[in-house]
This record gives structure tokens, C-alpha cells and sequence, in this order.
């Protein structure tokens, strides 16, 4: 009898060690799916947040606006861009500016920041990238954003402009291209309207609830501020107060990162989209700033080369 207790003992604790073990097993794989379902929904919300693109199917036609030509140029990888470059009212033109914009919508949004500029004495360059628009590719990843820029640049090179009556100006997302691009190339002048200092600090009061040292789950890193330190133009940094989508305090964050000469300029009431709400005061501005700053960069980049 004693011995039948002690069997009947055995099994059960072998039953109890081969369950806990399954419960641990599972645990685990439970703690794994979780955890990857969690970083995949992370970086699906951080794409819903960061891209907002319209594409136009190839087979529709989209209308050039008056002043424009269409031009298609090429990314590094093979990528073909789509873009309109207007021509300056006025000859000779006082700059050519490559305009960069927000994450939403696509070029056939912002023809009117073209033609303003244009009658101003600048061409302009406004164009889509990958993913948005006309241009082919797909949007999604932070190298193929620089990538676009440093094709918009070489387009606007190889078209004869010389690069220090170049003026790289981003509005929003656009802002993080033209850091990168400026950080590696002479320019004549930077213009960034409602930028971001980088990802992880607009994360802060988009994402209040996830945690810092879970930042770096993201896939795009965005390091504006860090990179303004090799930018070596001439910079405007300009913010509406408040602005609902990214915070006034990003400005100052790359005010502070920035070389001089630098400027900062923040308008209260003009929100995320200075341009459009502050119309030509805000024009006055960035055409002094432009041209001040292309009596200053000129001579030393022409005597860089």
C-alpha cells in the first residue's frame, strides 16, 4: 500500500513538472507574439503618423500650373520624381529654391507656393517624393526621404545653378530632408518652417504614454537638431505659436543646434502652415532673409571652389 502511495506521489509530480513546463512554454510564446505584435503596431502607427501621401495614378493627367514646366528626374536607386519648375517673373533670378513639402497631400496641393515665390524673382523647384504624386516608389523609410533631396539638388545643379544661389526650404517633414541635404551640401540659405528637432522629441507629445527608452523601436530617426551642427549657411527657422501638430518648442530646440548666422522667427496664431496663413508678411521676410543671405554665402562658397 505504501508503495502504491509513493508511485501514485511520482506521477503526480512528474504531471505537475511536465505542466509547469508547457505553462512556462507558453508564457514565453505568449510574451514573444506579444512582443512583436506590439513593435509591428508600433511602427504602423508611427508610419500613419509621419506619411500622409496622395498618389495620382499614371494614367491621370495633372495640369501644370501656369509659369511651370513639368520635369521628371531620378533618385540613386533608380526612383523617377515628379515635379513642376517654375520659372522667376523677373530675369535674372535672384535664386533657384527647392521646395520641400509636408507629409500630407502632394505637390498639386502647394502650385500656389510656386507661383508666389516665382513672382517674387525666385524659380522654384516644388516636387513629390517617392510614393506621393506622380513619382514612383513607395514612401516609408527615412533613407529614401534624403535620397529624393539629394536627387532634387543634382537635378537643379545639372540644370546650371551654381550651388550657393541654392535655397533649400522645408516645410514640416520637408524640414528633415533639407537638414540632411544642407548638412552635406554648400548651399546659399536654409529655410525651416515647422520643423522637427527629431523623431524621438515629437514622439514625447505624440506617443505621451510610451515610454523614452522605447524609442528607439522606431524605424526613422529624423536627428535634425544633431545634424544642423554641419550646416554651414545661412538658417531661418520659423514657427507658428501654437502649432497643433508639432510643438513651437521643436524651433528652439534647432535654433539652439544651429550655427550662425541663424534667425528665428515665431508667429503667434499662424499655426502649422506659416506660409499660407501669413501670406505676404511672411513672404517680406524670408525674401530679406534670402537675399541677405546670398550677399554673404556667395562669395565664401565660390571661394571654397
Amino acid at each position: 500500500m505504501k508503495r502504491n502511495l509513493n508511485g501514485a506521489a511520482s506521477r503526480n509530480i512528474r504531471i505537475m513538472v511536465t505542466f509547469s513546463r508547457e505553462r512556462l512554454f507558453g508564457v514565453i510564446v505568449a510574451v514573444v507574439l506579444g512582443g512583436v505584435a506590439f513593435v509591428f503596431g508600433l511602427r504602423w502607427l508611427e508610419f500613419l503618423i509621419t506619411f500622409h501621401p496622395v498618389r495620382v495614378p499614371a494614367n491621370q493627367i495633372l495640369p501644370v500650373p501656369a509659369g511651370a514646366e513639368e520635369v521628371w528626374f531620378s533618385a540613386a536607386d533608380g526612383t523617377r520624381l515628379h515635379g513642376w519648375f517654375f520659372s522667376s517673373a523677373s530675369e535674372p533670378e535672384t535664386a533657384t529654391i527647392i521646395y520641400f513639402h509636408g507629409n500630407g497631400g502632394n505637390i498639386s496641393d502647394i502650385d500656389w507656393v510656386g507661383q508666389q515665390l516665382a513672382r517674387r524673382g525666385f524659380d522654384v523647384l516644388l516636387f513629390d517624393y517617392r510614393g506621393y504624386g506622380k513619382s514612383e516608389g513607395a514612401v516609408g523609410a527615412e533613407s529614401g526621404l534624403y535620397a529624393d533631396g539629394d536627387a532634387a539638388f543634382a537635378f537643379v545643379v545639372n540644370r546650371g545653378v551654381r550651388p550657393e544661389r541654392i535655397v533649400l526650404y522645408g516645410q514640416s517633414l520637408g524640414t528633415t530632408i533639407v537638414a540632411d541635404v544642407a548638412s552635406r551640401q554648400d548651399v546659399g540659405a536654409v529655410i525651416l518652417e515647422s520643423g522637427l528637432s527629431s523623431a524621438s522629441s515629437v514622439a514625447r507629445t505624440a506617443l505621451p504614454w510610451l515610454p523614452e527608452w522605447l524609442h528607439f523601436l522606431g524605424t526613422n530617426r529624423f536627428e535634425s537638431a544633431a545634424k544642423l551642427a554641419h550646416v554651414k549657411a545661412p538658417i531661418l527657422i520659423t514657427h507658428g505659436d501654437p502649432d497643433p501638430v508639432i510643438p513651437t518648442e521643436e524651433a528652439r530646440i534647432l535654433f539652439t543646434r544651429a550655427n550662425e548666422p541663424k534667425q528665428l522667427l515665431i508667429l503667434p496664431g499662424a499655426g502649422h502652415n506659416v506660409f499660407g496663413s501669413q501670406g505676404d508678411s511672411y513672404l517680406n521676410r524670408l525674401e530679406q532673409f534670402i537675399r541677405e543671405a546670398l550677399q554673404e554665402t556667395t562669395p565664401k562658397i565660390m571661394a571654397r571652389s
